[in-house]
């Protein structure tokens, strides 16, 4: 299994747009981050976690030509903007399956109706096939994947373990018996929005919580605002098994 972060900030990217603080003034390629996303390569199957803004970018940055399919964390714009995007995917391969809880298959279905049309739909808009998921097991591919049940404040969010390697963002907080789902796991990633306690994320202190719980062999932070900091000072604070992510970085599991 590949990974590839596509994106790795927050829901106004780095650096945040008139901005003058420090971080979105470096010229350090790792201090500037799209909004947050992964892609993962397993055997013949490529699948996108969320499908924010930048999209279309990160599917150029990446040389992404073959998509099985988005799964979805929740409905925000950050992680969702970007499904019209999908278009050249659709024109090759006809519709791309997108994997959601019910309720954000709703605000999906509101927001890019054309999409979902299936009356006199316009000739140039792409097509999805639906497909609702719930806190059990369902297979991508030729991949079991778990959904790891989480809170960002009062709305319910979707992270997801796929064998070795798992993935949670958006989390403010997180049950123990989902906590139990990700034991074993090789590679976890964690959000951690800044070092001061957010009202809807985890900031550093608490996803190194999560992180110690779960004990993976590496673990790797996203979602990063430009408050945490510059990208290499950080780095050298977290213990030897945790890592900033990065956008383009990849992982092989």
């Amino acid at each position: 299994m590949k990974v590839t972060f596509l994106g790795t900030g927050t829901s106004q990217g780095i650096p945040v747009i008139g901005s003058t603080h420090p971080v979105c003034l470096s010229e350090n390629p790792k201090d500037k981050r799209l909004r947050v996303s992964v892609l993962i390569e397993c055997d013949r199957f490529t699948y996108v976690i969320d499908c924010g803004p930048d999209f279309r970018q990160q599917m150029l940055n990446a040389q992404c030509t073959r998509l099985d399919g988005i799964i979805f964390t929740h409905e925000h714009a950050d992680h969702t903007a970007g499904l019209d995007d999908i278009r050249p995917f659709y024109f090759k391969q006809g519709d791309i399956p997108i994997y959601a809880h019910t309720r954000v298959l709703k605000s999906l279905k509101e927001r890019f109706g054309y999409i979902f049309e299936t009356e006199n739909k316009y000739a140039g808009a792409p097509g999805v096939t639906p497909i609702k998921i719930e806190n059990k097991p369902f297979e991508v591919g030729n991949l079991t994947v778990v959904p790891i049940n989480g809170m960002h404040y009062k709305l319910q969010v979707f992270g997801f373990r796929f064998n070795d390697f798992a993935y949670l963002t958006d989390m403010k907080s997180i049950k123990e018996e989902e906590i139990k789902k990700l034991k074993g796991v090789k590679v976890l990633v964690v959000n951690a929005l800044r070092e001061t306690e957010h009202i809807s994320h985890f900031n550093l202190e608490e996803a190194l919580e999560v992180i110690d719980k779960v004990k993976p062999e590496r673990a790797y932070l996203t979602h990063i605002s430009h408050m945490l900091g510059f990208h290499d000072e950080v780095e050298k604070k977290l213990p030897k098994n945790v890592f900033l992510a990065y956008d383009n970085l990849q992982i092989k599991l």
